[in-house]
């Protein structure tokens, strides 16, 4: 058990290829859920078939996802622009 003396502050988030990551995991899900149809009468057959639907929800949710951080990406730039032409160049 930890005692209150030993809490650290979180640690700032990693930031990295957002844009990339949520693709490519879409991609997966699209890939598995394509890789999984031939087979739905097999799933179904044995209670499976929501294998088949989660995978093309994900694929769905990514796409959503994919529309979210590339708007949140286009928002931080245009932030960081703003800040840069709000504050004058020291010379």
């Amino acid at each position: 058990m930890w005692k209150k003396s030993e809490l650290r502050a979180a640690p700032a988030p990693l930031e990295g290829p957002v844009v990339g990551t949520i693709t490519g995991g879409t991609i997966i899900w699209f890939v598995l859920f394509l890789g999984q149809l031939p087979f739905y009468p097999l799933f179904a057959r044995n209670g499976h078939a929501w294998w088949v639907w989660t995978c093309l929800a994900g694929g769905a949710l990514g796409c959503l996802g994919i529309w979210y951080v590339r708007k949140r990406d286009a928002a931080i730039k245009r932030a960081a622009e703003a800040a840069t032409e709000a504050t004058p160049d020291a010379v």
